[in-house]
């Protein structure tokens, strides 16, 4: 069963200022709390000040993973938070995000029926496993015109409620995710995920790791890891 909203599982690791963080530091953090290896995921594009920018993109000094273009350094997979440009992940993220969910509106929302999400169907197979086997639910919820449409058009049919929640909850999401993914470690070795897969328990828990991010000195750390 396709897992809603996400194509790869992502953890984003903090390091506070001073701390080892290369590479091997986040996979062992990563390792011990959630028993899984991952590799590095190239997330988080890369901050030029404007002053010294046209030296500093050619270094890659407080990076890791870093991919270049053109000889400068434009993405990477973490380092020191002063040096990510994390509002423009994030605005790239809500841009894609912005188009996809036009498309959905234009091709999608003005020519079907409103649909019942997944979750609605995930719910009464929960509620009784015997009546509604997992394949028959699912069956039912992408016999639905809406659904079809939207599997016809590539776009995710599990993102339903969020695409009918209009264009700013479905943009917000996703630039959350962008810079989050699906778990965050904290400095301090805890573990913040969703408490369900609902699309509400998704958002209290983006809500309260960006606000931990921002929280963090421009000197902490992250890197992003990719696990299967």
């Amino acid at each position: 069963m396709p897992t809603p909203l996400f194509d790869q599982v992502v953890v984003t690791v903090c390091f506070a200022p001073g701390e080892d963080a290369d590479w091997f530091a986040a996979s062992e953090k990563v390792n011990d709390l959630l028993h899984a290896d991952g590799t590095p995921a190239r997330r988080y594009h890369v901050r030029h000040r404007r002053l010294i920018g046209w030296l500093t993109r050619f270094l890659g000094y407080y990076l890791l993973d870093a991919a270049r273009r053109f000889g400068a350094v434009t993405m990477a997979a973490g380092g020191r938070k002063g040096r990510l440009d994390l509002t423009g992940t994030a605005a790239k993220a809500a841009h894609h995000a912005a188009l996809r969910w036009r498309t959905w509106n234009t091709h999608i929302a003005a020519t079907t029926r409103p649909a019942h999400p997944w979750e609605d169907y995930l719910a009464q197979h929960d509620a009784d496993p015997t009546k509604l086997r997992l394949a028959e639910a699912r069956r039912r919820f992408e016999q639905q015109p809406r659904v079809l449409a939207m599997l016809a058009h590539h776009l995710d049919p599990y993102e339903l409620s969020v695409y009918q929640a209009g264009e700013a909850t479905y943009v917000g999401l996703h630039w959350r995710i962008a810079l989050i993914g699906n778990a965050l470690i904290t400095t301090d070795g805890r573990l913040l995920i969703p408490t369900s897969d609902s699309v509400a328990d998704r958002f209290r828990f983006l809500n309260e790791a960006c606000a931990y991010l921002r929280s963090l000195r421009s000197s902490a750390r992250l890197c992003a890891v990719a696990i299967a």
